[in-house]
């Protein structure tokens, strides 16, 4: 490799690595776990606790909660059939100057099910990020939903959080039996996601495709 080449190559390689080292800023904004004794007491959610995170930024402390049902009937809520209920809860509470106050509330259900039903969050994919590096989180909540009798996909959603500002991304998630066969996967972003800077877009897409398939012998 003669020293032109060699330079055009070192060039291209010191570009790449600062594009990669640009990519690893610390985008993912540092979270501290919470149990359910560590939640202040003025904080009410429904559901079971799943998973609660707090960090703190100039605007104060906030803390996300992520409940369930899990599987029970609904005595609330009229039923047609025999069916049972599923029920799945997010929030974004901010402690402004020992005010708290409720930014957000996700919910979700199945509701009637007389078949195999689940309404739960996605394991590990709850984050909170900066990409778009101005200084307002963007909180990540992944989740899976169905009611269903037979092998076929689950209704899955990424909804994201910039402030008040919702973004979402609606599918179902792909279903693999055998070793080549498989159903399902397809999803739609929705406008904000569409209009939205393109890292909400790429990092939302990165999120689906790594939790999208689940297997079946």
């Amino acid at each position: 490799m003669n020293q032109f080449k060699l330079n055009t190559f070192l060039s291209k390689l010191t570009i790449v690595l600062f594009l990669i080292s640009f990519l690893n800023l610390p985008a993912q904004v540092k979270t501290k776990e919470l149990k359910a004794k560590d939640i202040p007491t003025d904080i009410k959610y429904e559901g079971t606790l799943k998973k609660a995170i707090q960090w703190e930024d100039k605007a104060g402390y906030h803390i996300v909660i992520l409940a369930e049902t899990g599987i029970y009937i609904n005595k609330d809520l009229p039923h047609e059939s025999e069916g049972r209920d599923a029920e799945l809860y997010a929030y974004h509470f901010l402690d402004a100057e020992d005010l708290i106050v409720q930014v957000w509330k996700v919910f979700d259900y199945i509701h009637d099910c007389e078949l195999d039903i689940e309404a739960s969050f996605i394991e590990n994919t709850l984050a909170v990020t900066d990409l778009n590096k101005d200084e307002s989180p963007e909180i990540w909540i992944m989740y899976k939903k169905v009611c269903h009798g037979d092998v076929s996909p689950s209704e899955m959603k990424i909804i994201m959080y910039e402030n008040a500002k919702k973004y979402a991304m609606r599918g179902e998630n792909k279903i693999q039996y055998g070793d080549d066969d498989a159903i399902g996967g397809e999803y739609i972003l929705d406008k904000s996601f569409e209009k939205g800077p393109s890292v909400f877009r790429a990092f939302a897409i990165e999120l689906w495709n790594k939790n999208i398939l689940q297997k079946w012998d």
